[in-house]
């Protein structure tokens, strides 16, 4: 068990959401589940909470009612290496009501941002020479689902 796990608290979508992320990751899986039993703040039966990997990384999810909703302070980083995997992944995450954002963000279903990026933007917004990772940003910024080679072209000018 890692000892830092993100605690995801959604309204009544927790297991339902653990099963779409767990669809879209490689090496992905349902670790548990917890049921409210008679008495609960939900009926019984209703997933109380789920435990989940996503690539490895263990996640926690509470169904707990509509107080709290996510925002786009909190969001998953996940390194896309080629434009077929940030492709798809936009696709699958925003698939259902999600919606895109500016710069490889954007929001799924639940209303939990993810931020879909490609490593070489990385090495282009930190190329030494400032036009060229300039260039990088202002085509970057000008974009909802990152195009890696639309950001290499603009990095070089072309």
């Amino acid at each position: 068990m890692q000892k830092i796990s993100p605690f995801l608290w959604f309204d009544n979508q927790a297991e339902e959401a653990a099963e779409h992320y767990v669809s879209i990751f490689k090496n992905s899986r349902i670790v548990s589940v917890s049921r409210y039993g008679e008495g609960a703040p939900a009926p019984a039966g209703t997933a109380m909470s789920v435990t989940f990997e996503l690539d490895g990384l263990e996640f926690q999810a509470l169904n707990a009612g509509p107080m709290f909703t996510f925002t786009e302070a909190i969001s998953f980083f996940v390194n896309a290496e080629t434009q077929e995997e940030i492709d798809d992944l936009w696709e699958k995450l925003t698939s259902g009501g999600g919606e895109p954002g500016q710069c490889g963000w954007l929001k799924d279903k639940f209303g939990l941002s993810w931020q879909i990026v490609p490593p070489v933007l990385g090495e282009l917004l930190s190329d030494p020479d400032p036009a060229r990772s300039g260039r990088a940003m202002q085509a970057m910024l000008g974009m909802s689902k990152l195009d890696i080679a639309a950001l290499t072209a603009a990095a070089d000018g072309e």
